[in-house]
């Protein structure tokens, strides 16, 4: 309030008085939606829900003393660290020459090799064992050449799932390295040089300190991405347990109790991990401005030296989309037509048609877009609804939606799944739980709260960078809110929340750790489509229904990968 009384404008808009309540209505749906099932979970655990305190302490007991309870979580903590340096030793290098060097096609390669990211991650996980595994391209040719009888190796364990987490999510490394470097300061770089630093010191001393918080960052988001694998570990793992497959394998055996506590937890190691996130995040916005223009690139070498360089991208950028290319020919693969050879001897069309032509293989697709669009339209109105809270009201109501929208992303996809599993299978209206469990409500009600911090974190990136004078202006002509809002806010934000939106609709169409823990017969979606084909040994029939998965996602990518909203996504 100014001297006379009269309300100053916010961080939002104009200079009136904002009403707080619809905004506490948004956080509380998201406390319920989001938080209650947590906290329903973790009561249950602990034996002050629906359990008696003693059958709750014998679990928590049982879990200290299961050896293999402790070989799992050792298990998730050391593959999601190995997948942090591996990951690392990839992506940064790769930030670095694709950010600082200059070569013929440096641009559309750049965008090659992120292209993975928008691989769905059962579609990747089954595209490595078309490849690697024991009957895979590769391990065939390998076998021809060398003359051998059986596979020179096994893709299973803790080796595979590294291998998997490696190329999936290196990505996050190379996008942040390369983000922080555009930002640096050629004059660093100019008053270093002027002290007489060789190149080698000015990247240990210079750019290496200042890459420091994005680094972080990236390994933090592949740490938390990773302890929240399910797929690489559940195809792959064999005897090799994580805790997102401890759970599942919990829950299939009966023993909820016992899952209960093994989401308990893991859910602890997340939200320690997003605490970690948000340490780093500060860290990154009070270390990384920009003072001055990009060093320029570096041109590399002579005409044949830029051509080898062109030559040796092209041919990263085709190991990269080798996976996607296996799963498109193998698409293609009649079935039992392909044996021993090491290439495919027939080529048809016969898969198209089986999923085609049938209402009941068509229906996976059908019920995954209709559950996925309505889950996106639905996390796009909240999540639109609880940033506009967050930007109008700082404090302790914006923290908190704030919070609320992120903490689905930080919370691994099992966790959720169990927690609405155990919140929404049991009938008390009086107490906000309702039976959703096998209806067709629980699973695109899973993915919205999946979603969330996709749309949400869209939103507050596009509302944070509004001009509060462009509200101001429509006040002042008479515009009300809600006009305002219409006419001059979602216009201005509409390329965040359509990106925003692709992305949240695609991870949605190919959703497979809560669809797994979640789905019925009839809402059954593509991800357990393809398990199932895998299951019966109809290679080419799960082929097709990766490949619909990785059009989509290479479609939702080329929206997602422009300009800043690329940038907040990944860090999202």
């Amino acid at each position: 309030m100014s001297a006379r009384g009269v309300p100053q404008p916010g961080p939002g808009g104009a200079g009136r008085a904002r009403p707080r309540w619809p905004y506490v209505a948004v956080g509380a749906v998201l406390a319920w939606l989001v938080g209650y099932p947590l906290l329903i979970t973790l009561l249950e655990a602990l034996g002050l829900g629906g359990a008696t305190g003693s059958a709750a302490e014998g679990s928590f007991r049982e879990f200290v003393q299961r050896s293999d309870e402790w070989k799992a979580l050792w298990q998730t903590l050391w593959i999601s660290l190995a997948s942090v340096v591996t990951a690392g030793l990839v992506g940064v290098p790769l930030g670095f020459v694709f950010e600082r060097a200059d070569f013929p096609g440096r641009r559309l390669l750049g965008a090659l090799v992120a292209l993975p990211v928008a691989l769905p991650p059962l579609v990747g996980v089954i595209a490595f064992l078309f490849l690697y595994g024991e009957s895979g391209f590769v391990t065939r040719a390998v076998s021809a050449v060398l003359r051998l009888e059986e596979s020179p190796w096994r893709l299973d364990g803790a080796f595979a799932i590294l291998l998997v987490h490696t190329y999936s999510m290196y990505v996050y490394f190379y996008l942040f390295t390369r983000a922080a470097l555009s930002r640096l300061d050629a004059a660093l770089y100019e008053a270093a040089a002027s002290l007489g630093a060789g190149r080698w010191r000015i990247l240990r001393e210079v750019t290496l300190p200042m890459l420091r918080p994005a680094i972080a960052g990236a390994a933090i988001l592949t740490f938390m991405t990773s302890l929240a694998s399910f797929s690489a570990p559940y195809i792959f793992g064999g005897g090799f347990r994580v805790m997102t497959t401890q759970i599942f394998f919990s829950k299939l055996n009966g023993d909820l109790r016992m899952a209960q506590v093994e989401t308990v937890v893991l859910a602890a190691m997340a939200l320690a991990g997003l605490a970690a996130l948000q340490w780093t995040d500060r860290a990154v916005s009070t270390r990384g401005g920009v003072r001055g223009i990009a060093p320029a690139r570096r041109s590399v070498g002579g005409r044949w030296a830029r051509w080898t360089a062109a030559a040796a991208g092209w041919g990263l950028a085709a190991v990269l989309l080798l996976p996607h290319a296996t799963v498109v020919l193998i698409s293609f693969v009649p079935p039992g037509t392909w044996t021993t050879e090491v290439f495919p001897p027939e080529l048809s069309l016969v898969n198209y048609n089986a999923v085609y032509s049938d209402a009941e293989s068509l229906r996976p697709v059908v019920n995954s877009l209709w559950m996925a669009a309505a889950a996106t339209l639905a996390a796009l109105a909240l999540g639109f609804a609880a940033a506009r809270g967050a930007v109008l009201h700082r404090g302790p109501l914006g923290r908190s939606l704030e919070g609320l929208i992120s903490l689905p992303w930080a919370v691994p996809g099992t966790v959720f799944a169990i927690a609405l599993a155990t919140t929404m299978g049991v009938h008390a209206p009086w107490v906000g739980r309702f039976v959703l469990v096998g209806t067709p409500v629980l699973l695109p009600l899973a993915y919205l709260l999946r979603n969330l911090p996709l749309t949400g974190r869209a939103a507050l990136s596009g509302l944070g960078q509004l001009d509060p004078a462009l509200e101001e202006a429509a006040a002042s002509l008479g515009a009300g809110r809600w006009r305002t809002l219409a006419r001059v806010v979602v216009p201005l934000v509409r390329p965040a929340l359509a990106a925003g939106a692709a992305l949240a609709f695609i991870t949605a169409l190919g959703d497979f750790v809560v669809s797994i823990v979640l789905y019925t017969y009839d809402t059954r979606p593509i991800s357990m489509e393809i398990l199932g084909a895998l299951r019966l040994q109809e290679l080419g029939i799960a082929g097709v229904y990766g490949v619909l998965l990785a059009t989509a996602g290479a479609a939702a990518f080329l929206v997602w990968g422009s300009g800043e909203v690329r940038e907040n996504q990944v860090r999202t």
